[in-house]
């Protein structure tokens, strides 16, 4: 018996079928270890994956043709790529140069390989050698979204994990094979497309044993090297993980399903990059180069705190001193330093990065009717404190955090409609915070504002429904009746004429009576009432067809 009333109970599917299947697996799955599972149907006859039957499935579907034809018709020159990448990341020339020559011959040689393996006429073989690349660099110079913004250029799957979430495990059998299903995934089971993707490891420098100045560590960092040295050449990964219980339980449905589709990854077109800050690094390359070196220079290792200068003249023995396997860091050829970031470069970020931080405090207070402006001496500021916070780009968010922490609380609520950023809020955000309150609390005794609320008072008396202005709403009704040279109570009139109507026809649907307007409603009320009114009996449609044996049911608020 259902356990909704008057709800005709789920009629059962035919035994035997995939959605029956698939229903079955999922309860048990369920309520044997918790959580909420679905799975996904590869279509046989595409090799891309499908959602269930109930239209919510892991992934969308894709057109494979598509999508394959996209991995292998790479058009793109370097020079292109590095000027995608300097609409995103500032500084790090080199680092973009580098990065975006690498992904032009991977691909390049990626589509050559693929056109001769179609071609009929038999030729020559052509030889690969994966150029894998390694960037150095500290935390927060933009070495991830270096990697994201390629990726996204080209239109190839990205996958980005941690080096420490497998060096924690203990076991890496089958996590480091993870990275690679994970591609399928995000390629939305599309397993050609995932074979082109970009599969990037970071903090890789936690890998090292206990090399150089540094202490020992856990060995499982070198087994993780050994695990992924075959999937950065050429290896097969499994679709499905064996000693994963719903990986298993995944390929005993798809065959079922009568799936022949392919069942292994092969990595030879995969591109993998990987990053790490290498801390101590800089005193292995004095070690090597002191060798070389006699009198002053030697006994003081170079010029103080030149460090990344001497990054860029690192070798391969430096890796492996660090604590790298050979084999390791023999299959990342390309290798690439990216620089700190200084508070010049900081404040250039904030101006001219289409990511910029700025741009997203931008629209987190205009979300509340604030316009919110920063101006450069703010920047500048701000920017030197970051560069203090040693932590890249990263520091930004903490150094504007102090600083706009309490107007992004307080403001909203204010209705002020503007918030200047300049030097002196910076300098001292309380006393720029005190400046708003005693603006707001001036604007809300203001008799203009005070017209707004009066004619809220009688709309509800006559027609006891509540409009409620939010402060940005009135300072908007107050601005276009002096930019109309009207009064307030008369623009009021004017704009909300038809609120009577619209208004009822809201509150026989669903009961309400009180409606908050916001400074958009203010602007534009004919759009707030026809929304209002679409939206209320749009949301009554599914319960309006009732059965004949269902008893009316109350309007509820």
């Amino acid at each position: 018996m259902s356990d909704t009333p008057n709800e005709p109970p789920t009629p059962p599917l035919p035994p035997g079928t995939p959605e029956e299947i698939t229903r079955k697996l999922e309860d048990f799955i369920k309520h044997s270890l918790g959580g909420q599972v679905l799975f996904t149907r590869i279509d046989p006859t595409t090799g891309g994956s499908t959602p269930d039957s109930d239209g919510s499935g892991d992934a969308p579907p894709v057109d494979d043709e598509e999508d394959i034809s996209k991995s292998f018709q790479f058009h793109y020159k370097p020079a292109e790529i590095k000027a995608h990448l300097d609409r995103f990341v500032i500084r790090q020339d080199e680092a973009k140069k580098v990065l975006a020559t690498a992904v032009c011959d991977h691909y390049n040689h990626a589509r050559m390989l693929r056109e001769q393996s179609t071609a009929t006429a038999a030729g020559p073989a052509i030889e690969f050698t994966k150029q894998n690349v390694l960037i150095v660099g500290p935390t927060g110079v933009g070495k991830t979204y270096l990697v994201k913004h390629v990726a996204d250029l080209i239109g190839v799957p990205f996958v980005k994990a941690d080096a420490t979430k497998f060096s924690e495990t203990g076991y890496v059998g089958g996590d480091v094979d993870d990275l690679v299903r994970d591609l399928v995934a995000k390629a939305g089971g599309n397993i050609e497309l995932a074979e082109h993707g970009i599969i990037y490891l970071d903090e890789v420098d936690k890998l090292a044993g206990g090399g150089g100045e540094r202490g020992g560590r856990d060995v499982s960092g070198r087994g993780v090297q050994t695990a992924l040295l075959k999937l950065m050449e050429e290896t097969e990964v499994p679709l499905y993980a064996s000693n994963d219980f719903r990986s298993q339980m995944q390929m005993m449905f798809d065959t079922r399903r009568g799936r022949t589709g392919k069942e292994i990854i092969n990595t030879r077109n995969i591109l993998f990059i990987v990053s790490g800050a290498f801390s101590g690094l800089e005193k292995i390359i004095d070690r090597r180069t002191a060798k070389n070196s006699i009198g002053f220079a030697s006994a003081h290792g170079g010029h103080a705190g030149d460090i990344e200068n001497k990054l860029h003249d690192s070798q391969t023995k430096d890796f492996i001193d660090y604590g790298f396997e050979a084999e390791f860091i023999g299959r990342l050829p390309v290798r690439v330093v990216c620089d700190p970031l200084k508070a010049a470069d900081l404040f250039e970020i904030m101006k001219k990065s289409e990511g910029s931080l700025i741009r997203q405090y931008e629209r987190e207070f205009a979300a509340y009717g604030v316009n919110a402006t920063f101006e450069d001496s703010a920047l500048y500021i701000v920017a030197q404190r970051a560069a203090e916070e040693k932590t890249g780009a990263r520091g930004l968010v903490t150094a504007w955090e102090k600083v706009l922490r309490e107007f992004k609380f307080e403001l909203p609520s204010l209705g002020l409609p503007q918030l200047t950023v300049d030097g002196n809020l910076v300098e001292n955000p309380a006393a720029a915070l005190d400046h708003c309150r005693l603006e707001a609390a001036t604007w809300e005794s203001d008799v203009r504002a005070t017209e707004v609320r009066q004619f809220a008072a009688r709309f509800q008396e006559e027609h006891k429904l509540e409009l409620v202005f939010e402060p940005t709403a009135i300072r908007s009704l107050v601005d276009r009746a002096q930019r109309e040279g009207s009064s307030v109570d008369a623009v009021c009139q004017r704009l909300f004429k038809d609120f009577p109507f619209g208004l009822r026809l809201a509150t026989r649907t669903n009961g309400q009576t009180r409606f908050v307007l916001d400074s958009a409603a203010a602007e534009n009320p004919e759009k707030y009432l026809s929304d209002l009114v679409v939206n209320t009996y749009r949301s009554a449609a599914p319960a309006a067809p009732e059965s004949p044996t269902t008893p009316e049911s109350p309007h509820v608020a």
